[in-house]
């Protein structure tokens, strides 16, 4: 499930890089939620197969917290680039004239940009507050990485100004992202009901069904995580929505949009094209040469 992940984000990115058509703002804002994607599954993955392999359950204290942080820090921007996509998909919809103009390239790198920053700032954030704490023993979590909200369950010391932080941050990412999202599809969904035609309103429709598959799984399997994770007691169905959302969720992404997208497949079957492949090798032969 791993290796599918990576391999297929990592055609996304191929994809949309190798074909000039595919050089839009909403290819682009793609091609960065798959490399996000790759990104948060190798936070926690290879740990989890290397304890299996190891037969080990073990992690240093340095470790978790380095986790934690990459693993808030990609989880932090596919919820941000995800927001991104469905204000591109509101422009496109709702201001479909002044899309170019709107929708410009400098904009698109300003957003992109903005997301990686907000998310690494929230990352250290929530990770500072973490190494404030003071921890007696060892401890379990039931997860299979170091979930913030299960960390600190574990403190000795007194943890209300960490919790405090910690949920106003949250609160401010996600509940910013979620209200940006709700007004983004209300005003596409307005839009669409003043289309005079049901071809025009399946067209407008039609674009934003992979955007919405995709938010619909990160956040119910989200919402799975934190939701269970309030509940000490429940390790079981802890680790099974930790699996549906850092492994699942990454792994479905680039089917839901390859298999929905014309434009992607099209793509894709160019790139297996015996030429491309042949010129792949080519360049690879010269490089190493």
């Amino acid at each position: 499930m791993y290796l599918i992940t990576v391999f297929g984000n990592l055609l996304i990115i191929l994809a949309v890089s190798s074909d000039s058509h595919l050089h839009t703002p909403m290819y682009f804002f793609l091609s960065n939620l798959s490399f996000a994607d790759i990104c948060f599954t190798s936070t926690t993955i290879p740990k989890m197969l290397w304890n299996i392999q190891t037969h080990s359950k073990g992690m240093t204290y340095e470790g978790c917290i380095i986790q934690m942080q990459f693993f808030l820090l990609f989880g932090g921007l596919d919820v941000l680039l995800l927001t991104v996509m469905a204000y591109d998909r509101y422009v496109a919809i709702c201001h479909p004239l002044h899309y170019t103009v709107i929708m410009s390239p400098r904009l698109c790198g300003l957003l992109v940009l903005s997301s990686y920053i907000v998310s690494f700032l929230y990352s250290l954030l929530q990770s500072l507050m973490v190494v404030q704490l003071s921890f007696c023993t060892n401890n379990e979590i039931p997860h299979f990485f170091c979930e913030t909200s299960q960390v600190a369950l574990l403190a000795c010391s007194d943890t209300f100004i960490c919790d405090m932080v910690m949920y106003f941050a949250g609160a401010l990412i996600g509940g910013g992202s979620f209200t940006c999202l709700l007004y983004s599809y209300s005003q596409i969904v307005s839009s669409v009901c003043g289309i005079s035609s049901a071809q025009g309103k399946y067209k407008a429709l039609s674009t934003c069904a992979s955007h919405l598959s995709v938010l619909s799984l990160f956040y119910c399997s989200a919402l799975g995580v934190y939701t269970a994770s309030a509940d000490t007691h429940s390790s079981h169905s802890s680790a099974i929505t930790s699996v549906m959302y850092t492994v699942v969720t990454p792994m479905l992404n680039p089917f839901i949009y390859s298999l929905r997208n014309n434009d992607i497949k099209g793509a894709l079957k160019i790139l297996f094209t015996k030429e491309t492949i042949k010129e792949i090798i080519d360049l690879v032969l010269k490089n190493c040469c």
